[in-house]
């Protein structure tokens, strides 16, 4: 029998009195045995059964303001009119039970034909309500001064479900009264059938949409979006997951969507990634940590480094502790964790205290417009430094625009995903082609910002190589007769790569107890790494460095596979050999780098210049310099100083590599002086985008009154106190034809960046003229 106990503790006692003294004549109690044999055999036969309950609004302010003699009337008198009325309203053959489960809680149950499908029995409970208070309320004023207001709700018992004949009897009273409380509202319980077709003929829909790299444009991996059937009322993923979110069947829509979206997956590298959104309440479920999303991976030849779970901030967690722990335990197994929505919710900062996940995904209202909105550059640099400290990545939500792009690209954000790169399609999508050529000319395009040593490709060296085939006896006599050392073996299926195996592994292996019968004779395909971290030739160090640093424990010191562009082999690196070198490159960068803006420092443009000189080659070169920027520094002080230089150095950064050419060079000379070296054709549109991005940028270095104003005080160039003009920049072209234009480069950049000076405002000048 189900007791639905008040909120009111001194009515207790009364309450019970009423159980006692109140026998309602029914058909039969819900809690009797022959009715559950009823209801089984109901069931059984393929009949839907429908519960109706109701209880009085407030019953309780009745008991106490009017006494237990008028609440006692009350009672008798809606029994009475409820028997009644159930009478007339439906064929007492389709009624199973009636009961009175406590003081003013009533329940019914009837069974449904192809006549009285679940939208009847909604119509049934409204018309059973409209008749209890037309019949009720003349006699219920007498005695209570008040109208009569009923909690009315319903529920269906699906045949077909395979719960027991309790759990599902259970399960629809506590829907019907949850309805009849407003926690579930009629409209929903209409759709309700529908929504459960979806989940049973599993008629879901998964796209998937890239998560590019902004280092190197490669996929990390898809996120997977589940979509309702077309033109349904579901077919909006809020409104679906919201439904099954207010229907209290929120796990199992989302294990629906997990098996969906890895189902339909196709292949997918050893190291992408494959995004699943899950609730809080979801992932703490315990049918979830039984390892069901385990076994759909197992089945589909994913392992668990494959999948990062995104945890929506837009829910709440009510235990830190305990999901803690049960993050901790998935982490453990090989799994990522995502925050979702970050900046979107109320709980995240919090979340990602306690959880420091793998992945920050910021939401897409903090990247619209972000090009343009300071407020929103802000926020986005905190999150980028917050991530830094907790060592975790950067995934930009919802770009749409080139700006938005490049935007994210200036401050060093690590993944993106959004319209612009690519759409959520189904099978998975690759990013926009060109957007990824875009990425890969911005962040390696010109010599001066990456070593020389960049691919990984540089670093391969030619492997050993077996068919998946060969037994592991032959295996290790090629380790053992190798005329060199060789930490690794390559094995491949026709012409792809299949799998690795390290030397060390194999001989670990073989000299366990039984490792010699066990393994000698068999396929080396036994024993080898069927996932192990391909990568491409292409791949910049720092990406494949990262790449290898990020895989699990047992993995972390095992050679990369290096493959051209069609898939072929085309060697092996060492993690040794990689860090070195990528230690070694570095080292040699910061000795030549300015140490404000990371950019090559004098030694470097020198040697650039020279080479250029030596070659005769036919460039532009730009120099650089802030009007009144020893008027600014004195004024509002160093460190905005540096500020102001560094976004200078920024702004040229970018508009070289947006709209110059590949071996474009930018450096910094010192102070405010900055130098790029681009082709003639170039220089004119490049000065024309730095101009303008400093102009609509630079105003931030000032405070608001200065900047509305114009001006800020300080002293002069002469040491004269009054109102100077904001800070602008003045750019100076020289063309270098031949070696003596090289020569006399540094005389004539002196006479144009006076002739820039002397002029108000931002520009350029070039062979003698001056432009806007």
């Amino acid at each position: 029998m189900i007791l639905i106990i008040r909120d009111i503790s001194e009515l207790v006692n009364d309450l019970l009195h009423y159980r006692q003294r109140r026998i309602f004549v029914h058909h039969q109690s819900i809690g009797q045995v022959s009715f559950m044999r009823k209801l089984m055999r109901v069931l059984a036969a393929g009949k839907s059964v429908g519960i109706i309950f109701l209880d009085i609004v407030k019953f309780h302010e009745i008991l106490h303001l009017r006494g237990s003699l008028v609440a006692n009337q009350v009672l008798v008198l809606l029994e009475g009119a409820f028997r009644h009325k159930m009478a007339e309203l439906v064929p007492n053959a389709r009624i199973l039970a009636t009961d009175h489960l406590w003081a003013d809680d009533f329940v019914v149950l009837l069974t449904l034909d192809d006549k009285h499908s679940q939208e009847h029995l909604l119509d049934l409970a409204i018309a059973l309500r409209l008749s209890l208070k037309e019949e009720l309320n003349p006699r219920l004023m007498q005695l209570t001064g008040c109208e009569l207001e009923l909690h009315l709700g319903c529920s269906v018992i699906d045949p077909l479900n395979g719960l027991q004949p309790d759990i599902k009897l259970y399960n629809a009273l506590r829907e019907a009264q949850r309805v009849a409380k407003g926690a579930i509202g009629l409209d929903t319980l209409r759709h309700k059938k529908e929504f459960l077709e979806i989940l049973d003929h599993k008629m879901l829909t998964t796209l998937y949409q890239p998560v590019v790299s902004l280092s190197t444009g490669e996929i990390l991996g898809w996120e997977a979006l589940t979509r309702g059937p077309k033109d349904s009322y579901f077919s909006r993923p809020d409104i679906f997951f919201g439904f099954a979110e207010e229907m209290g069947m929120l796990f199992p829509t989302e294990k629906v969507s997990r098996e969906k979206a890895i189902s339909s997956l196709g292949d997918l590298g050893p190291e992408q990634k494959l995004f699943l959104n899950v609730h809080p309440r979801s992932i703490s479920d315990p049918n979830f940590v039984k390892g069901e999303t385990l076994q759909m991976l197992n089945k589909f030849g994913l392992v668990p480094r494959n999948i990062v779970f995104e945890i929506t901030e837009q829910h709440s967690i009510k235990d830190y502790l305990s999901f803690k722990r049960v993050v901790e335990n998935y982490r453990s197994q090989g799994y990522r964790i995502a925050i979702d929505d970050v900046g979107a919710g109320f709980s995240g900062l919090q979340t990602i205290a306690e959880i420091k996940p793998d992945f920050l995904k910021i939401d897409m209202s903090l990247v619209r417009n972000i090009d343009n909105d300071p407020s929103r550059q802000a926020v986005v640099d905190a999150l980028i430094s917050l991530a830094a400290k907790i060592n975790c990545r950067v995934i930009a939500e919802g770009v749409e625009t080139q700006n938005e792009l490049n935007a994210l690209l200036l401050k060093g954000v690590h993944y993106a995903q959004g319209y612009f790169l690519a759409h959520p399609k189904f099978p998975k999508p690759p990013a926009a082609k060109e957007v990824v050529a875009y990425i890969r000319r911005q962040r390696i395009g010109d010599q001066a910002s990456r070593p020389r040593y960049l691919w990984v490709g540089d670093l391969a060296v030619p492997a050993l190589v077996v068919n998946e085939e060969a037994p592991v006896a032959k295996v290790k006599e090629m380790l053992e007769v190798a005329q060199q050392p060789y930490s690794s073996l390559v094995v491949v299926k026709g012409h792809e790569v299949a799998g690795l195996v390290m030397g060390q592994n194999l001989y670990r292996t073989l000299g366990s107890l039984y490792g010699i019968p066990l393994y000698y004779q068999r396929q080396i395909s036994v024993l080898m790494d069927h996932k192990p971290l391909i990568i491409r030739a292409d791949t910049i160090l720092e990406q494949a460095a990262e790449l290898a640093m990020s895989r699990d424990q047992d993995k972390l010191y095992d050679d990369l596979v290096v493959v051209d562009a069609n898939g072929s082999l085309v060697g092996v690196v060492s993690v040794q050999r990689l860090l070195d070198t990528l230690t070694r490159v570095q080292i040699e960068l910061a000795k030549g780098a300015n140490p404000l803006s990371g950019l090559p420092g004098n030694l470097a443009i020198e040697e650039e210049l020279s080479k250029r000189a030596r070659h005769g080659q036919n460039s532009s070169v730009i120099y650089a310099d802030l009007d009144g920027f020893k008027s600014y520094n004195d004024t509002y002080g160093f460190k905005h100083g540096d500020k102001m230089i560094l976004l200078l150095s920024k702004i040229i950064l970018h508009s070289t590599r947006k709209y110059g050419k590949d071996g474009d060079f930018v450096g910094h000379i010192g102070g405010d002086d900055l130098i790029a070296i681009t082709r003639p054709e170039c220089a004119e549109l490049i000065c024309h985008k730095i101009i303008q991005l400093f102009d609509r940028l630079s105003g931030h270095c000032f405070s608001p009154a200065d900047r509305a104003r114009r001006a800020f005080y300080g002293h002069d160039r002469f040491g004269r106190q009054g109102w100077l003009p904001l800070t602008t920049v003045s750019l100076a072209v020289i063309d270098c034809e031949n070696e003596r234009d090289y020569k006399s480069l540094a005389e004539t950049a002196a006479q144009l960046k006076r002739r820039a000076k002397a002029e108000p405002g931002s520009l350029y000048v070039r062979d003698r003229r001056a432009k806007r």
